[in-house]
């Protein structure tokens, strides 16, 4: 008895604190980009760079921030003599602080903040995997919810059966009516939290197989385009990056990096 009624408390407590967050504005934190290096120019109201080095050249700009990275709109082309191998997973950034200056990686104090940008090919194959866990996941919650059910009901059967008095048998009914329905709202919320991240992985399959730029091989006088998506670094101020084909070329940009606090008003139920 003691346990379901800690139970209810606690889910009438989450489902409280749930409700007054919705009605509540929050502030987020959005990233926005703006090249400061190579030949920027404004098109379509947007500043985009480029740069060129021994016939390899790339035209970037920011386009959106995507889930935990931050994506940039790149097409790369070919001006030499014959074919180069363009692959995203060749962009690389290194963190800079305020005044350009390198930022230490907490994890490796010794060594500097970089990165390389997302491979599409091998973040595509771990769909199928993050599906299998979600479905281990949706399953150990319908055990568990079995579990919980089942000892409501027990709880519910002995307690009705040593109730004394009218009282003890109303406030029986009341906290197992309440164990009912927060079983009944954790089963919702889990199939719920199940939906949205399936939805997520569909959007994120479609993002890295018709999105993201391909790993592929560029004839002379052509070029390819594609979204590169690089992960987050919120301490960053810039972000020197390089696209570098060995032996052949390291095309430099530098982007500002800046955190916009905004507001998401959410309407009230």
């Amino acid at each position: 008895m003691k346990l379901l009624s800690t139970l209810t408390y606690t889910l009438a407590a989450g489902l409280l604190v749930s409700t007054l967050n919705s009605c509540s504005p929050a502030l987020t934190s959005a990233y926005r980009l703006e090249p400061v290096s190579g030949d920027v120019a404004q098109i379509d109201g947007r500043p985009v760079t480029k740069a060129e080095q021994n016939g390899v050249g790339v035209v970037a700009s920011f386009e959106h921030e995507d889930l935990e990275f931050i994506t940039l709109d790149i097409e790369i082309k070919n001006r030499t003599d014959h074919p180069i191998d363009v692959n995203p997973a060749d962009f690389h950034f290194v963190a800079l602080g305020a005044e350009q200056d390198t930022l230490s990686d907490l994890q490796h104090p010794n060594t500097i903040l970089a990165r390389s940008a997302a491979d599409p090919a091998y973040e595509a194959s771990r769909m199928t995997i993050k599906r299998k866990e979600e479905e281990k996941r949706l399953k150990r919650a319908k055990a568990f919810n079995t579990i919980l059910m089942v000892a409501a009901i027990a709880s519910d059967v002995s307690s009705s059966n040593n109730s004394r008095s009218y009282r003890e048998y109303t406030n029986n009914r009341v906290v197992h009516g309440l164990a009912y329905q927060g079983i009944a709202v954790k089963r919702a919320v889990d199939y719920s939290t199940f939906a949205n991240r399936m939805q997520r992985y569909d959007y994120e399959e479609y993002r890295w197989r018709e999105l993201a730029l391909k790993a592929t091989t560029v004839a002379p006088g052509e070029s390819v385009r594609g979204l590169v998506y690089f992960p987050k670094v919120q301490s960053a101020k810039y972000l020197a990056i390089n696209y570098s084909l060995p032996e052949q070329a390291t095309v430099p940009l530098l982007f500002k990096q800046d955190l916009v606090q905004q507001k998401n008003s959410r309407k009230r139920r």
